[in-house]
């Protein structure tokens, strides 16, 4: 069997394509790490960004849904090493009208076509990261992270 060149799967340099203007106390625009455009031949989507202080807009994340096929994982990490479960925030979640409200590490799955937002962050005391993996679209376009690209139309 030969050997696979496995660089061409190595995204080394982050896009900066999400932006939905000025949001104070947050990287703006996020990170794309992986795409169809920074390695050919995906279908994930996976953007991340830094929140340091309370949003501005907040929230600034509104309610949206994904194209047909793609499913979103969102992922809220901390950055306490000695308490890694400790968010450092707070934030309500709205996933088709529920209201979720969570201060840990979290992730949460939304199927495909579900309307989910807006977030809003009701406390920060720490950094975190916030990251959305979007499976099944390759692209921003696709992915439409926070619905962002519609609202730009």
């Amino acid at each position: 069997m030969a050997a696979r060149d496995w660089e061409k799967n190595l995204a080394r340099k982050p896009r900066y394509e999400v932006s939905a203007g000025k949001i104070a106390g947050r990287q703006y625009p996020t990170m794309t790490l992986m795409s169809n455009d920074l390695v050919p031949g995906v279908d994930t989507y996976i953007e991340v960004g830094w929140v340091y202080e309370m949003p501005e807009p907040n929230p600034h994340i509104f309610e949206h849904r994904h194209g047909e096929g793609c499913r979103e994982i969102v992922l809220h990490i901390g950055s306490d090493p000695d308490n890694p479960e400790d968010l450092g925030a707070e934030i309500e979640f709205l996933v088709d009208g529920q209201r979720l409200v969570f201060d840990t590490t979290s992730a949460l799955y939304v199927p495909a076509g579900v309307k989910h937002g807006p977030v809003t962050w009701k406390k920060l005391t720490r950094p975190h990261l916030q990251m959305a993996i979007v499976l099944g679209a390759g692209t921003v376009a696709e992915a439409d992270p926070g619905g962002h690209e519609k609202r730009k139309a």
